[in-house]
């Protein structure tokens, strides 16, 4: 098993996909250029093409014989909120926002698998080709599951990609159990007493009580989380004031929690509140917290994680496949969809020796590298033909 021929004849049709697609970056719920792109072309290759699910997300499904068993193949859609940086041809032509995730090639790889899929029919079974919109913290898994995804497209199974950039083209990385990190945001609103600078003895000051809970919150994850659970508290914003001579009356702190357990997360909620409401009412002062849970950590089932690892090896070579990578502490929407169906996320690599591909995600001068492109459309299309052929276990 290794690179499917047929899919490496569509690698530049895939790479002008690719590049398309890149070029008309969409931020979450807006992708309607993308989405009738991506219904365009299921269409054109054979799937019953449905829309609207979780406002702008496409599924597109293909059956194969009287098999009962299925499949879901999901990739995500949306756009960061970043001025692009990158000169080349294919750069963003929406300014302030670019695909610097690769969410670009995650679509397309998939929709060379479902054009391969389409075209060669070697299963017996259902595979459901899941776009997702909304995947960079704004809610888009949730949404289409909301809108009835499983109930309407039952999988056994389901399976996503994200490249990797510090990992090279050609090799693949596949871990059991938890693989990146739950996340939560938070605000905390610290109201005082408003007074002159001149003259802090006669207010609350809300700036001070805000430093103090600052430093205070890093106690959670020394002293309150297990010493061998991973975990981040991060304040990244501190709003208060207009004025160099006016102490204000309220100050806000805003940031993130991130934790592989949904216990460690809501130990860490629990003491973000008693710490913050604590500090302020010592101080004089009163907090409320805003607490979201945002993403839940993305687990693996074990056997999918095997059978996964399995399909990589015979595709690239077992000594290419990373077996027990570094968690990743930052989060994925797809998270929700693996707390409804067993499956696996697996990372393709996107650094090359050529230095394409090699800039980290979410980074103004990122770019997917379309060199990845036939090996992940062709794990794609390996894991549908073995899961639904009968011996995928």
């Amino acid at each position: 098993m290794e690179i499917i021929d047929k899919i490496s004849r569509y690698h530049d049709e895939m790479t002008a996909w690719r590049r398309d697609i890149h070029a008309h970056p969409e931020l979450g719920f807006e992708e309607r250029r993308t989405s009738d792109l991506v219904a365009e072309k299921l269409a054109q290759f054979g799937c019953e093409v449905h829309r609207g699910l979780g406002k702008t997300g496409v599924v597109g499904s293909l059956r194969v014989g009287h098999g009962t068993r299925s499949v879901g193949l999901r990739a995500d859609m949306d756009a960061l909120p970043i001025h692009e940086l990158n000169d080349f041809g294919h750069r963003s032509t929406h300014d302030g926002t670019m695909h610097a995730c690769g969410h670009d090639g995650h679509t397309t790889m998939l929709l060379g698998a479902a054009r391969y899929l389409a075209e060669t029919r070697n299963f017996d079974g259902q595979v459901h080709f899941i776009f997702q919109p909304a995947e960079e913290g704004v809610g888009g898994a949730k949404a289409m599951i909301k809108d009835g995804l499983f109930q309407r497209f039952p999988c056994d199974v389901i399976f996503a990609i994200h490249n990797r950039p510090s990992l090279a083209v050609g090799k693949f990385a596949v871990r059991a159990g938890p693989i990146t990190a739950g996340g939560g945001f938070f605000d905390i609103d610290i109201k005082g007493v408003g007074a002159h600078g001149a003259r802090p003895e006669s207010g609350i000051d809300p700036v001070l009580i805000a430093a103090h809970v600052t430093t205070a919150l890093q106690s959670i994850v020394s002293r309150n989380v297990h010493p061998l659970e991973a975990a981040v508290v991060s304040v990244t914003k501190i709003v208060a004031g207009d004025a160099y001579n006016v102490i204000p009356s309220t100050a806000r702190l805003s940031g993130t929690v991130r934790a592989f357990s949904t216990p460690a997360l809501d130990l860490m909620e629990a003491n973000l509140v008693r710490i913050s409401e604590g500090v302020a009412a010592a101080m004089g002062a009163t907090a409320e917290v805003d607490f979201r849970m945002i993403f839940v950590p993305t687990v693996n089932d074990i056997q999918e994680a095997e059978f996964a690892a399995r399909v990589c090896g015979e595709m690239v070579g077992a000594e290419n496949v990373a077996r027990d990578p570094a968690l990743a502490m930052g989060s994925e929407d797809f998270s929700f969809m693996l707390h409804e169906v067993p499956g696996c996320y697996i990372n393709i690599g996107n650094g090359g020796e050529d230095g394409v591909g090699v800039c980290e995600v979410h980074n103004p001068s990122y770019d997917f590298n379309d060199a990845a492109l036939p090996l992940g459309a062709s794990f794609f299309a390996h894991l549908v033909e073995r899961r639904l052929a009968g011996d995928g276990l």
